[in-house]
């Protein structure tokens, strides 16, 4: 370990004295967000920079055509971090199989078929996001999602 000079500890002390006021939970279109709502008010009541978090998103999610779940800390001095998440499992369903949209009735309707193997890979790139300790409980997760869709799972 190496030695911390007055200047680290003024630099850690700073980093970590900024209070969080708030954190917001959005889901925005990849690259195609705007100040409209519910970007504007969302974070409008916080002081929060608009056009900075759009812009800045904009530029973290361009080329991508999912919806995007972002966590946002709003610090009391305005300013804000944010993390991106997976897209939504029912998304990477849809995408996966072509559909457009679920079935309104999942018990008597069904609107597609999903493979084992398409599973896993949804399984695969939703773990980091998932509440689940493997790849195989984080397959029945996204099992369960595929069934509740109207989307019998073969295999």
């Amino acid at each position: 370990m190496f030695p911390l000079t007055t200047n680290h500890y003024l630099l850690i002390t700073k980093l970590m004295a900024k209070k969080i006021k708030t954190t917001i939970k959005l889901q925005l279109p990849a690259g195609k967000a705007t100040p409209a709502p519910p970007v504007g008010t969302a974070l409008g009541p916080h002081g929060v920079n608009i056009a900075a978090f759009v812009k800045e998103f904009n530029d973290r999610t361009a080329g991508g055509d999912m919806t995007i779940p972002v966590d946002m800390t709003i610090f009391e001095d305005r300013s804000f971090s944010f993390v991106l998440k997976t897209p939504p499992a029912s998304n990477l369903i849809m995408k996966a199989i072509g559909l457009q949209k679920g079935s309104a009735n999942p018990l008597a309707t069904k609107v597609g078929k999903i493979t084992a193997a398409q599973i896993k890979e949804i399984a695969e790139k939703k773990m980091p996001d998932l509440n689940a300790n493997d790849l195989a409980a984080a397959e029945k997760i996204i099992r369960g999602t595929a069934r509740s869709m109207g989307v019998e799972v073969i295999g």
